[in-house]
């Protein structure tokens, strides 16, 4: 799963980005610091992992693993060419959601752009600046679109006018999610990977002094997280310098530091929730003495596919699935227990995986 991270400069997109993948991008208090894609790779922390691991005395836990890729901040302008983020863009169009992130916070002693601190001004900005961006893919798609229509090409004739539609959209500084599509259309859109039709979290980048604070007395959260309400979206309040010094404490220090500040978990973790409910993904898990591994498919993904994931002749070859769900193996203490109690389930093709199966997949080639 991958997400990209957006934002105005200096909001503590680099800064967030930093402690969550703990990459080392460049962060500081000038526009434009960060002038390259930063990829940061971070293992999605489950606790399920380390038990199995424990019960099979495993030579090898493989978690699932998060992708994140953060551009150079945008500006007002960027679709014309402003500032630097704009040809970065292309970086996050495969990406499944973006993380947008908005400065909460008053600190004379870090600039704005704008020259003043708007949560809302400043998602407007870089919205419209993503709808631009969308825009000029689309009209490109729908120049050529046109000229095959002309020449009886029937493919063309079904996407022009759902470019069309997208492109006076788009047009307005709206984003293309915000369009109704049937399923085949839908189809069509989702190949044009557009940034506009990707879910967001809205990262409130806040002070450490106010995350003791209820979220809704927060002024400029609470302005956010009513944004974000009409257009369907998540919000995260989260502090990136707390996330900056969590990463520089040791392992045994960072939950009673969380626990001071009134927090169970910390902003990774509570990113990637967030990001697997809105992309509905959930997580099977394969168990051995060999290896332990967590495997992120998709909510409603039958056996068969997710077999898939491990290796396409699983999926090709795909006679039938054990399964047992995690807690249920855990009280069995492990594969043989399970069995013997009768708690392992042999599923066929029609099987949707559940969150926490625990599977062995039987096929042949």
């Amino acid at each position: 799963m991958e997400l990209g991270v957006v934002g105005l400069p200096n909001v503590g997109k680099s800064t967030l980005f930093n402690a969550i993948t703990k990459a080392g991008a460049e962060s500081a208090n000038y526009p434009f610091c960060t002038i390259e894609p930063n990829e940061g790779v971070v293992a999605v922390p489950d606790a399920r992992l380390d038990a199995l691991a424990k019960l099979y005395n495993t030579q090898k836990v493989t978690p699932a693993l998060l992708k994140f890729v953060d551009i150079a901040g945008l500006v007002k302008g960027a679709s014309k060419g402003e500032g630097l983020g704009n040809r970065f863009l292309a970086s996050i169009r495969e990406c499944e959601a973006i993380v947008h992130v908005v400065r909460c916070f008053s600190d004379p002693n870090v600039t704005h752009v704008e020259g003043s601190v708007d949560p809302l001004r400043d998602i407007e900005t870089i919205n419209i600046e993503l709808s631009l961006s969308d825009l000029e893919s689309v009209n490109n798609h729908l120049e050529k679109a046109l000229k095959r229509s002309k020449q009886g090409d029937k493919t063309a004739q079904f996407e022009v006018p759902i470019l069309e539609r997208l492109s006076e959209t788009l047009n307005q500084g709206k984003m293309a999610k915000t369009l109704d599509f049937k399923p085949e259309e839908k189809a069509f859109v989702d190949s044009l990977f557009l940034i506009t039709t990707k879910p967001v979290i809205y990262a409130c980048n806040i002070n450490e002094e106010d995350i003791a604070k209820n979220e809704d007395d927060i002024p400029y959260v609470h302005d956010v997280k009513e944004y974000a309400k009409k257009e369907g979206s998540e919000v995260l309040v989260i502090s990136a310098k707390v996330e900056q010094e969590l990463t520089e404490l040791p392992d045994d220090e960072k939950q009673m530091f969380l626990e001071d500040l009134g927090l169970k978990e910390s902003g990774l973790d509570r990113i990637i929730k967030l990001g697997y409910r809105l992309l509905g993904q959930i997580s099977f898990l394969t168990a051995g003495e060999k290896e332990v591994r967590a495997w992120t498919i998709t909510q409603g993904t039958k056996a068969p596919q997710a077999a898939g994931k491990i290796h396409t002749d699983f999926e090709k070859g795909f006679i039938k699935a054990e399964v047992c769900p995690f807690e249920t193996l855990m009280e069995c203490g492990g594969y043989v227990g399970a069995k013997e109690k009768g708690k392992m389930r042999v599923e066929g093709k029609d099987y949707v995986v559940c969150d926490g199966d625990v599977m062995l997949f039987r096929f042949n080639v």
